[in-house]
């Protein structure tokens, strides 16, 4: 996977860790358009590539009645404007064959969610369209098993394949890190670890799920100490009210910190490595 590829990314020579950020899932223009100018600015200031993240579609929810959309041509647009605003490149992620070809038509990554990892016809339907493709480790799936939802990538001659581990079920309603599966992972596509989703509490009896965000930059740290390429973030300025996956998302006006102390420690182990 060649990282320049990805249209409009920046700061590729910079040897920093690549970030994908921006909120569960987007809600409405200007909460969009506001998330992404701030940490458009701290990508700027620290030289990190950086692709907007947002979800145009929610349909993987605990409860019929949760949040799963404005709208799916709606929401689409406006990652479309965001990207030309801000001249950045996007992700959203895709459920059906259908929205991989509707959704190309916006954005510049498809994420296959972690439930869906090993839908071969979803994640080749992705490949085909020749953009890049994030490929979420699935909650139940082995590091080394992710060596074939990638080749389902290359096979179709996109080799456009990033890989995300978003944890592993630890129980019924907590995840973990296994961080012994990112140098096994690195062998396949570049490495990513989903540092929200990761610190997740899934299947409440409420039907909304947890989260335990304090534990946030800990687990971005330690991501970054074992060797990972990129970091997944979800974000919100009003984590509360925000109407997806408020629990576990990072709270924006942490997020300078938070990524200037990552920066530093990203180049600590890059001169480890020399």
């Amino acid at each position: 996977m060649d990282l320049t590829k990805i249209p409009q990314i920046k700061h590729t020579d910079s040897d920093n860790f690549f970030l994908l950020s921006g909120p569960c899932a987007i809600e409405g223009e200007e909460m969009a358009m506001r998330i992404a100018e701030h940490i458009v600015s701290l990508s700027e200031q620290l030289k990190i590539p950086y692709v907007f993240k947002g979800s145009f579609k929610k349909a993987n929810r605990s409860r019929l009645d949760s949040f799963t959309g404005i709208g799916d041509e709606k929401a689409l647009k406006i990652l479309r404007k965001v990207s030309e605003t801000f001249g950045i490149p996007t992700i959203t992620d895709i459920h059906t064959e259908q929205d991989a070809t509707m959704a190309a038509e916006y954005v510049d990554v498809l994420q296959i969610p972690a439930f869906l990892a090993r839908q071969t016809d979803l994640v080749v339907a992705a490949a085909e369209t020749g953009k890049t493709v994030n490929i979420k480790k699935g909650q139940f799936m082995s590091p080394e098993s992710m060596k074939h939802a990638v080749n389902k990538v290359t096979e179709t001659g996109n080799p456009q394949a990033i890989i995300t581990d978003r944890g592993t079920m630890f129980g019924y309603q907590d995840m973990i890190v296994d961080f012994r599966g990112v140098p096994t992972m690195k062998q396949y596509a570049p490495v990513v670890l989903d540092v929200t989703h990761s610190l997740q509490q899934p299947n409440q009896s409420s039907g909304v799920t947890g989260g335990r965000p304090a534990l946030i930059g800990t687990m971005a740290r330690a991501g970054i100490a074992a060797g990972v390429d990129g970091l997944f973030i979800e974000t919100h300025f009003d984590c509360t009210n925000a109407k997806s996956d408020g629990a576990n998302m990072l709270d924006l006006k942490l997020m300078e910190k938070l990524l200037t102390d990552l920066t530093q420690l990203r180049q600590t182990i890059n001169s480890l490595d020399q």
